[in-house]
């Protein structure tokens, strides 16, 4: 076949699949979507999954299906929408914990936070420091005191995490470097998991965003929320002290954000439909409700580009955090 010939037919070949890829864009979805979370079932993230996939739906105009994979830090959720088509059939609910510090961490991760677009956030949670009920701390002041006690008689502190990498996993990282104490790392597959070992006193603290199922722990004295991540008290716990209000983590400040993402060549008429779904999703009454019964505070709207930049922003941000404190693969 004469060379021209053969380029015209791979060209027009091309042209015919690119534009059979821009009409599948065009009408998407025409099938259910998929929704992966990353934990556990009964978790926060969980949760999160289960209030927004019914608005989702009748925006979308088609089922929004919720996967639960969890383990490694969520990676394994996150490798799975990797190696699925980029036609936003799979969508991705996460956060830093799974996209940025995850591969930080584990060294057979071979997905990059750049592999991902952030298409939406969604909710902003609180953070608080919760602990086992016979934990004899009230304030961050006691618990640093009582860290330093235990340390020096050889038995750290320990605490929860959803994961080696993950947000909760940095944050105890920091707060052990901040007070110049060693305490000891616990990984689970899942908050649900975490919790349910720290109710057991299997786990000494656990620092997590949080819901009215772990408000109603506290409640019934099952465990304790030593001290919020914020510099003023929460709604959902009113009368426990803040970091702010102590002297040893005075600075110790955190929220952590969940997003909605795809892979970063989904089409861009894919990631348009997908964005002005989740925009109208977050006006949903029902919607925000829920968010507000467990804790979490709706998203500010965002434009596809701000989201974006909020996602390279964190990345940026939590890598720095991730060095600081020596975060290495394990």
């Amino acid at each position: 076949m004469p060379f021209v010939r053969r380029h015209l037919i791979q060209f027009a070949a091309a042209s015919l699949a690119t534009l059979a890829l821009g009409a599948a864009a065009q009408s998407y979805p025409t099938k259910p979507v998929t929704l992966m979370v990353p934990y556990s079932a009964g978790g926060l993230s969980d949760n999160i999954a289960r209030r927004v996939n019914v608005p989702l739906a009748a925006t979308l105009g088609q089922p929004v299906i919720i996967e639960n994979l969890g383990g490694a830090s969520g990676s394994i959720a996150a490798q799975k929408v990797v190696n699925a088509p980029s036609d936003g059939y799979m969508v991705f609910q996460g956060s830093p914990n799974e996209l940025i510090l995850a591969p930080l961490a584990i060294p057979s991760i071979k997905y990059k936070p750049e592999d991902f677009r952030q298409v939406h956030r969604v909710a902003l949670a609180p953070m608080a420091v919760f602990a086992r009920a016979n934990l004899p701390v009230k304030n961050a002041d006691e618990l640093a005191a009582y860290a330093a006690k235990v340390a020096k008689e050889g038995k750290p502190l320990t605490y929860a995490s959803v994961g080696v990498g993950s947000f909760y996993h940095l944050l105890g990282g920091k707060m052990s470097k901040d007070l110049g104490i060693p305490m000891t790392h616990v990984p689970y597959k899942g908050g649900a998991d975490a919790f349910r070992d720290l109710v057991g006193d299997q786990v000494d603290i656990f620092i997590t965003p949080y819901s009215l199922a772990q408000v109603e722990f506290v409640k019934q004295g099952k465990v304790k929320a030593v001290a919020a991540l914020t510099p003023q008290r929460q709604r959902l716990l009113p009368d426990t002290p803040t970091t702010a209000e102590s002297k040893a983590l005075k600075n110790f400040q955190y929220e952590i954000g969940t997003g909605y993402f795809v892979k970063r060549d989904t089409p861009e008429p894919v990631v348009q439909k997908l964005h002005q779904a989740l925009q109208k999703t977050l006006t949903d009454t029902q919607f925000k409700a829920g968010l507000f019964a467990m804790g979490q505070e709706v998203s500010p709207s965002q434009t596809l580009s701000e989201a974006d930049k909020a996602y390279k922003d964190e990345t940026a941000a939590y890598q720095s955090i991730a060095k600081a404190i020596g975060l290495n693969p394990q």
